[in-house]
């Protein structure tokens, strides 16, 4: 386990693990069983590139534990994707599928590359060449991955293409996150943002703050981009918004339509021109009501902590806020945390709905999709702050120590086998 304890994300997952189980009192053994990952499968990926030559990637996937079902968890496509920063993803999915009621363990996948330097041929290549590698630890009741940083339906309809032509026989609940004319489910696409929006939404109304309160959101992929879009609807004012090239800010609130367009037209936040370009980490220090890191890992940071100016921290990214920058947040106490194992919880919970309805091939309207998600997420989200108040604990010690439970009661009900 050499490589996956020296990765700081990986050690930043252990380490808000660790803090549950002392708060939970869970014995040596239990913990370590409980922690470490099921696999860790590293391969190679060789692919013929445009230009004739073969290059080779490294491709990763992580299952974290099998105890409630099959593992579940995302592939992303990013230079600097490692088994180690995997593995974290892998944990913390363990942990949020458990806070939800899913029958899952959690897994997560990447291959490290430039997703934006590839063609749309070369990413096909990539990906089916990945499936490939990965067909002997995959299937619909062993691990089923979902789209990531860097990926999205198209690259699940290459995979599921794949493996069905593996099998002889089209397998759709093999992936989720698929396009809905191959079996994926209405509302995926949009279910984390909306999930996110709907949570931060919620402690609002619990902090009884004005119903245009101000909005930034670093990140603007799916996450972020839907995550804007809904909070604007709710009549929030979205004033900054930032991509990896940077951010746009402006004090009287931004058109989330033409910052949209703009940015699906050029790639990129940089050039628009109703707002200020600014740093991403002057971003997230502006003062705002509602702040959604939507983006990578660790940007919240024992740095920047102390000078957040928002009255709620919902995050939409996984990982985004370092323990050295939560124990910060707690001295302030001024900073009403929604926990990234929940706040970010919609796009398991819809891809465990497609799931079901690609095993049942009976597939259910948007509106039940997502009244089926709310529920799930208000009852959830319910458990947290009642955990929170009898324990006195955090939100996130709170989130972790539920999920953590019951993945650890499982395995104790299962027994050990010989």
């Amino acid at each position: 386990m050499k490589g996956l304890t020296e990765n700081p994300i990986f050690q930043m997952a252990c380490q808000q693990f660790d803090a549950a189980a002392d708060h939970l009192q869970i014995p040596q053994g239990e913990r370590e069983r409980t922690k470490w990952p099921k696999r860790l499968i590293t391969v190679t990926v060789p692919v013929q590139m445009d230009t004739g030559e073969t290059k080779v990637f490294y491709g990763y996937r992580v299952q974290h534990h099998l105890t409630l079902g099959p593992t579940k968890g995302g592939l992303r496509f990013h230079p600097a994707v490692d088994i180690g920063e995997v593995a974290a993803l892998a944990m913390w999915m363990s942990w949020k599928c458990a806070l939800v009621g899913l029958p899952y363990g959690g897994a997560k996948g990447g291959i490290t590359c430039d997703p934006n330097k590839l063609s749309v041929g070369e990413t096909e290549r990539l990906t089916r060449r990945y499936t490939m590698e990965m067909i002997p630890f995959i299937g619909s009741h062993v691990d089923v991955m979902a789209p990531d940083m860097g990926t999205n339906e198209q690259t699940m309809a290459w995979m599921m293409d794949t493996y069905s032509a593996q099998v002889g026989r089209a397998e759709p609940s093999i992936v989720t996150g698929k396009p809905v004319s191959i079996g994926g489910s209405l509302g995926r696409r949009e279910s984390t943002g909306r999930g996110v929006s709907f949570l931060a939404d919620r402690a609002a109304d619990i902090l009884k703050l004005p119903n245009d309160s101000r909005v930034i959101i670093q990140g603007f992929g799916n996450v972020g981009s839907v995550a804007a879009y809904s909070l604007a609807k709710y009549g929030n004012k979205i004033i900054g918004v930032g991509d990896r090239s940077g951010a746009i800010y402006n004090a009287g609130g931004l058109n989330i339509v033409t910052l949209h367009a703009h940015f699906q037209t050029h790639g990129t936040l940089e050039g628009y021109s109703e707002g200020d370009f600014i740093t991403n980490d002057d971003l997230l220090i502006q003062e705002c009501e509602i702040l959604v890191p939507a983006a990578l890992e660790r940007v919240i940071t024992e740095k920047n902590a102390g000078k957040l100016k928002c009255r709620i921290l919902a995050e939409g990214a996984n990982g985004p806020t370092t323990p050295a920058a939560d124990a910060i947040l707690r001295q302030r106490d001024d900073v009403y945390i929604i926990p990234d194992i929940l706040c970010n919880a919609g796009g398991v919970i819809v891809s465990y709905f497609e799931w079901v309805q690609d095993l049942q091939n009976f597939f259910w309207s948007e509106v039940e999709v997502f009244d089926k998600l709310y529920r799930i997420l208000t009852h959830s989200f319910d458990q947290v702050l009642k955990e929170a108040k009898v324990r006195k604990v955090d939100h996130r010690t709170a989130a972790l120590s539920l999920g953590i439970q019951k993945v650890v009661e499982a395995k104790k009900i299962r027994g050990l086998f010989p």
